[in-house]
């Protein structure tokens, strides 16, 4: 199916990346449950809500960077697209949604940060992202990225790293450290929806590949021997390139790729969007009954 009946189960599910994942998680109970319990007593329980949010943003991670979606990711531009939407615009406010308060600040109250701090200003922190993520679908650099190795690493780090930060000034899980109001975390989001749709429209409107890694069968075939085991030059011998995998015609593969990241991309703001409205509404609709003075009762 889709061309991965060819690869081992390695290749497939990365092991070392499903342990990192499979460890994490199981730091994350233990930090919730024995180590609250000892370390801070009065802190409410861990909903089940918010632990279904942390297990389902580490099972999409681990499916995108060492599951099925990271080697289609290198078959085809549509789920490379995929497999960088869910990275980067669905797991990080999962994340943040999934670990509490408490944790964030026993972790990030420590003086070491101290000189860091200026780097979560909202305007930086929303530029960071957006050109972190348009820079690298520029062809050059998304070729370049793909077939060295640990450019690779560092690059998707540091957008990863920048999209948790962008992600926070939205969905502040400590609530004294929030930087934004509503009104303004409103247009946030609305900024970062603008910032994103001139890499997509390029991607989508453009009228021949632009990307190597995807009709170059060298350039394919150097990208997946950082992802699969054995010597890339079988592939070649095997396979004859990337189209041999594609169920569309390269064109239309990386228009699809691009179409697939703009919905995606419109689905998670709108709903983010629509959530921290109808909050602010109802908060300004709490504070405006709350000011009402109490009627005078009848014949007094």
């Amino acid at each position: 199916m889709l061309g991965l009946e060819y690869f081992t189960f390695e290749d497939l599910w990365s092991p070392i990346v499903f342990f990192i994942c499979a460890a994490l998680t199981i730091l994350y109970f233990y930090v919730v449950g024995p180590w609250r319990e000892k370390h801070y007593p009065l802190e409410p329980e861990v909903g089940a809500k918010s632990k279904f949010w942390f297990v389902l943003g580490i099972t999409l991670y681990y499916l995108c960077q060492g599951g099925p979606i990271e080697l289609l990711g290198h078959l085809t531009f549509t789920f490379h697209m995929t497999n960088m939407s869910i990275t980067y615009l669905i797991v990080p406010p999962l994340m943040l949604l999934g670990i509490p308060a408490f944790v964030w600040r026993h972790v990030f109250s420590a003086s070491f940060w101290n000189p860091f701090r200026w780097l979560m200003n909202p305007m930086l922190t929303l530029l960071m992202f957006n050109i972190l993520f348009s820079i690298y679908h520029i062809p050059v650099v998304h070729d370049f990225v793909m077939v060295n190795f640990t450019i690779h690493r560092i690059y998707y780090l540091a957008m990863l790293v920048a999209a948790f930060m962008m992600w926070w000034q939205i969905l502040c899980p400590v609530k004294e450290w929030a930087r934004l109001t509503d009104v303004k975390r409103m247009g946030y989001i609305f900024a970062n929806g603008v910032l994103l749709t001139p890499a997509c429209g390029l991607i989508i409107f453009a009228e021949s590949p632009m990307y190597a890694t995807y009709n170059d069968p060298q350039v394919w075939a150097t990208a997946m021997g950082y992802c699969v085991s054995g010597d890339p030059s079988v592939l070649l011998s095997a396979f004859e390139g990337p189209t041999f995998f594609n169920f569309l015609p390269i064109i239309e593969d990386q228009q699809l790729g691009g179409i697939v990241m703009k919905l995606v991309q419109e689905f998670m703001y709108g709903t983010i969007l629509a959530y921290v409205f109808f909050q602010w509404y109802k908060r300004e609709h709490s504070d405006s009954n709350d000011s009402l003075p109490n009627p005078e009762p009848a014949g007094s």
